[in-house]
Order: C-alpha cells, then structure tokens, then sequence
C-alpha cells in the first residue's frame, strides 16, 4: 500500500482508544530523533516518538514518555488520540492551560526505508486531561522533518527543515508563526539577508524575543547523481521590528561569534538555561573519501554559548572535590544557596582553569576568553565492538572507561561521542539521553542517560550506563534487498501493518 495509506490507518487506529492508560515501564527502547522536552510545572521530563533502525530494519515510535525525576522512573502515557509514529519532528512544552505539549512535523519511514512520508499536521497533548488533539489550521508549513520550533511569546517560530522522498530533496529557510491563542498559521517574510536552507540547525528564543539560529546541514548537486554535505558554522539572529504590534514583522541579522573556536560540525545538542546560557553537546564532522564514502568524527566535549554576547567557552569539568576537611569546611559554614542564588552560573564558572587568550572565530583576539583548556588531539576508541574516532574533547575516555566512573581527579567521566542526543535543562540540572554514533557503514543507537549539576560543573552522573554489549547491528543480505524491492510495496505493507499493530497496542 501507499505510504500515505498506512499513516491514515495508523492515525485512525490511535482515534479508536478510548482511555488513558499510564504504566510505569523500564526506559525507553532505543531510539534516534526523539524529543526530549522539560515538563513546564512539574519535576518531569518528556520524551516523544524517534526511530531505531538495526541495519536491516527501521521502527518508528509514537508512544509518549514522562521520566520522574524524583522517583527516577518512567511512566509511559497511551492517550486517546495520539499522533502517528514520528521522528525528527519538534516539540516545545508550555504551562498555559495547565501544561500542553505541541508537536509539528517528523517523517515516518517504511521498514526497508523504500518509502518516506514527511508530516505537516499540528498536535498538542494536554496535560490535565491527557488527551491528544490534531489542530487543523490551513496556510503552515510544507511537510518537512528536521526543522527546528520555539516558542516566541504567544506564538511558535518554525524554521527550515528538509524533505527528501528518495527521488529528490529540498531544504528549507522559510519562517512561519503559529498563533497560540488563534491557533492560524502565517508565513513571515523578514527582511535582511536569511540563512541558507539548512535542517538540524540549533535554534533559541532569547528573552528579548529575538530568535537565535546557529549551523545546520544542507547537501547540495555537485553533478547528476553525485550530492555534496555541507555543515553550516554562521549565527543570525532573527530580530523582531520595533514598534510592530503585529508580531509578523522581523528582520534577519547576521551575527559576529567570539570566543572558543568551536570546530565545524552537524548533530550538535543544545539547551537553554537560566543565566541566558546554553549548552551544546557533542556532534560529528563528516570527511568525504570518495563521492560515496563519508568517515565521521563525533565528539563528546561540551560548550556554553553566551546568549548575550554570542560567545562560546568550552568548558572542561572539575571533578568531585570529595575531601574530608573542605567537606566539614562547608558543614562549618552551614553554606545553604536559595534557587536563586545557584542559577548565577558565573561563580561555578570562575572556579574552572581559565586558557590563554583565544581567538573569535572571525579570527580577531578576543582577550581573555572565559574558557578552559581543551584537548585537542583525536583519539580512537576501540571496544572490540565498535570503533568511534573521537575529535576535540574536554575529556577522552576508551570504552572501557565510559562503563567505569572515574573517581579520580585526573580523569572526569564523559559521556561517549555521539550526535543528535537528547538535551534539556530543568531546574539547574542538564540531562543527556541516547543519540547516534557510527563505525563505518553500520550505526550504533545509544541509550544511556546522564545528568550534570550546571551549578558545580563537576562530573556527570550515571543514570542509565552506556551498555555496549546489546547493541545490535544486522548486516543487508544484498540478494535479500534486491529481491525486496523487486516485489514492490506489497512487503513493506505487510510490515508496516506488523509495526502498526505494536505501536497501537
């Protein structure tokens, strides 16, 4: 059957359930292209949807998960209503109406990935009734997955994306709104020079209602049939006009980073947090050996961008200072910080190593930059399983060690180098979920988790270890896929009706 056909079907399904059911479940399968959202009002993270793909056979996700931070526990949430499995969509939480949950977008790939289907459908999840609702509102974006959504006062900026059905591809920069009291769409048109379309970009709504765009991905045609990956490395800002009441007229502003050079890269993570700060984790730089071959560099080091000045450090962790006397030290001091005291990050950050002079990445010296010493030099990790070429890190560790906790000040347990992780912020704390790595042609998809104390910027914390010995990759039987496309859709109907079903059950 039609693609299309099987997502209606499965939307269909979802309009059948008629409870909410919650059940409190181990964490999540692994998954890529997810989203990994802070709950607006309580100690919850939320995690929508991605896809998991094992070398032979893609599954994509539509069930909805609410991680306890507290209790350290995963509640799966099967409400009435609920959108048809996706990835790479958008996601962005509110506290307005007692909490909702807004998804636009993602794709939905067949089993054998011989047909995709890009979405442009409007969903919000309601949190006091636990029940989904499909918005219909005409004029929005074309189907695309890979775009990036904020919210901008009353309103969620969508921007760029892709679409590619296997003949042909496009990447976008268009901006649209979409107003969250009238629940109607429109296309924005700023002025000024935009960025060049791009998906997988990081995007950030700053407190001033301006929107910051940073990198991306594109490909472009080098010759029929031959395409060229191109990673962006600029920032704009997309700047409201003044005066405007309408909040339909902006303005694109191309913006001057300073500090660490941060090398280039695509899949890179970043949350927001309190200070006007972000964090950004990880990514990869992929080299072409030839029109067919790509080797990938991913990178595991973690970075602040200063949304004010647009100005990155790279930060190296402190580790635990777990001394006897500074600990009575503290009991003596009876050191007690209200919340809002410890989200002043600049004093943890004046308690790390500071380096020498640095240039912006414009090339002009900046002074002396608020970063600390990277290590420079790549690495190659090698577990016997997999092996994963390490670029500039804060800390490099062997695979033998990412399973271990370093208790020593001389080495501070990072997570291993993967691109497009989760990341979110919630209450000062910094939480890294799963992502990609590759070896060659197979693909690793992780699911370990992790939390960072933004406050002390001292080490990570295990919350679920990184376990290599279950990941699994199947190799393509070549006879077998050619047979498979030889027999057209009907064995991808067949299997995407045997996802459908376990998605719905």
């Amino acid at each position: 059957d039609d693609i299309e056909k099987i997502v209606a079907q499965i939307e269909l399904e979802e309009k059948k359930r008629q409870e909410v059911v919650e059940i409190t479940v181990p964490p999540p399968s692994r998954r890529a292209n997810f989203t990994l959202t802070a709950h607006p009002d309580k100690e919850e993270l939320i995690l929508f949807g991605g896809e998991y793909f094992n070398g032979q056979k893609t599954f994509v996700y539509n069930d909805l998960y609410f991680y306890n931070i507290l209790r350290n526990e995963w509640v799966r949430v099967k409400a009435p209503g609920g959108p048809p499995p996706r990835c790479s969509h958008q996601a962005v939480s509110l506290s307005s109406c007692k909490g909702q949950l807004w998804v636009f977008g993602g794709e939905y790939a067949s089993p054998t990935q011989s047909q995709f289907y890009h979405y442009r459908d409007m969903w919000v999840f309601h949190m006091s009734t636990k029940k989904w609702e499909k918005i219909s509102a005409s004029g929005g974006p074309s189907s695309r997955s890979g775009h990036r959504m904020v919210c901008v006062k009353k309103q969620l900026i969508v921007f760029g994306g892709f679409h590619d059905n296997l003949r042909d591809y496009k990447y976008f920069n268009d901006v649209y709104a979409f107003d969250l009291e009238n629940y109607t769409w429109q296309r924005l048109q700023p002025t000024g020079t935009p960025p060049a379309p791009r998906s997988g970009c990081v995007m950030v709504a700053l407190p001033d209602g301006k929107v910051l765009i940073y990198g991306g991905y594109s490909k472009e045609k080098i010759k029929r049939e031959v395409d060229k990956g191109v990673i962006h490395a600029d920032m704009f800002l997309l700047t409201p006009e003044k005066n405007d009441i309408s909040g339909l007229k902006w303005k694109w502003v191309a913006v001057k980073q300073s500090g660490t050079h941060i090398s280039p890269r695509c899949g890179m993570s970043l949350a927001t947090a309190p200070g006007n700060k972000a964090y950004a984790f990880g990514g990869v730089w992929d080299i072409e050996e030839n029109e067919e071959d790509l080797a990938g560099t991913f990178y595991n080091d973690l970075h602040i961008l200063d949304l004010d000045k647009t100005q990155w450090w790279t930060v190296t962790l402190s580790g635990k200072k777990d001394s006897e006397k500074h600990r009575r030290r503290r009991k003596e001091k009876n050191e007690l910080r209200s919340d809002a005291e410890t989200d002043d990050y600049d004093n943890a950050l004046n308690e790390l190593k500071i380096s020498e002079p640095q240039e912006d990445v414009e090339g002009s010296e900046t002074g002396k930059v608020p970063s600390v010493s990277v290590t420079s030099e790549a690495v190659v990790s090698d577990d016997g399983i997999f092996k994963v070429t390490v670029g500039p890190a804060t800390s490099v560790a062997s695979p033998q060690q990412y399973a271990e906790s370093s208790s020593g000040a001389q080495h501070v347990f990072t997570p291993s180098p993967r691109m497009n992780c989760g990341l979110v912020v919630k209450h000062g704390i910094l939480y890294l979920y799963g992502g990609l790595v590759e070896d060659g042609d197979k693909q690793f998809t992780l699911s370990d988790f992790y939390s960072l104390d933004l406050h002390k910027l001292d080490e990570w914390k295990t919350l679920i270890p990184n376990d290599l010995t279950s990941l699994e990759w199947l190799e393509s039987n070549s006879s077998s896929d050619a047979s498979e496309e030889d027999s057209g859709s009907d064995s991808d109907s067949e299997n995407d009706e045997e996802q459908m079903q376990m998605e719905v059950d």
